[in-house]
């Protein structure tokens, strides 16, 4: 049953492996552990040790850096068809993980072995093509997201993490929003209130309504 549904999930979710038609990817396939992973459980910490190249096929898991202060940084989410950078970059190195990663959710998702890792990349261009484009566009990414922290204002990146949510009424705490941008929940909160006072939000405990996303959007469109 469980080979039915590993096949089945493969078919989902990773189609491009299944139309590979390579025997090292079938190898692959047929070695990856499938595993469940509850919300909130750490998937790695700082100092582990890389044993295995996730596939994510449901939920979605934060890597996050955490100060000695307390303060989070969220770094990117690993959604469905997603796989790691750090992760990569920790097998192809042989170094430790530098940060951590929690479970959004429930999360289900394929875990290969390093050593299925390693004999993949060996034998099969397909999948080296596979992680390591994985793997740039995610630099790619993790770079945007550095450059934003280090050179744009708080206020030009807090208008676009409001409008990148695509809804009027954003569930998000002040914390949570001070883990996506890298900057303190009394940072944030200062900004949040003083966008409240200008009319562009509402503020409710856990929400923040938008009400004028043009002047929003002016303010994200600073340089």
């Amino acid at each position: 049953m469980e080979k039915l549904n590993k096949q089945a999930l493969w078919n989902i979710h990773f189609p491009e492996f299944v139309m590979a038609g390579e025997g090292g990817i079938n190898s692959l396939m047929a070695s990856a552990k499938l595993v469940e992973l509850p919300a909130g459980q750490q998937v790695f910490y700082p100092g582990a040790v890389c044993e295995q190249y996730l596939l994510v096929l449901e939920g979605s898991v934060k890597a996050q850096i955490i100060s000695e202060g307390g303060r989070e940084m969220l770094l990117y989410r690993v959604c469905s068809g997603d796989s790691c950078v750090l992760t990569t970059s920790c097998l192809l190195s042989g170094d430790n993980y530098p940060a951590e990663g929690v479970a959004e959710g429930n999360v289900l998702a394929f875990a290969i072995s390093s050593h299925a890792f390693y004999r993949c990349i060996e034998q099969s261009a397909f999948f080296r093509e596979f992680v390591f484009k994985k793997f740039s566009a995610r630099l790619t990414d993790v770079i945007g997201l550095l450059e934003d922290v280090t050179f744009s204002a708080i206020d030009t990146r807090l208008s676009k993490a409001l409008l990148a949510e695509s809804t009027d009424v954003i569930t998000l705490t002040h914390q949570e929003l001070a883990a996506k941008l890298g900057s303190a929940r009394e940072v944030i909160s200062r900004h949040l209130k003083r966008f409240e006072a200008y009319g562009w939000v509402s503020l409710n405990r856990g929400t923040v309504t938008l009400l004028n996303t043009e002047a929003l959007s002016k303010v994200a469109d600073k340089h």
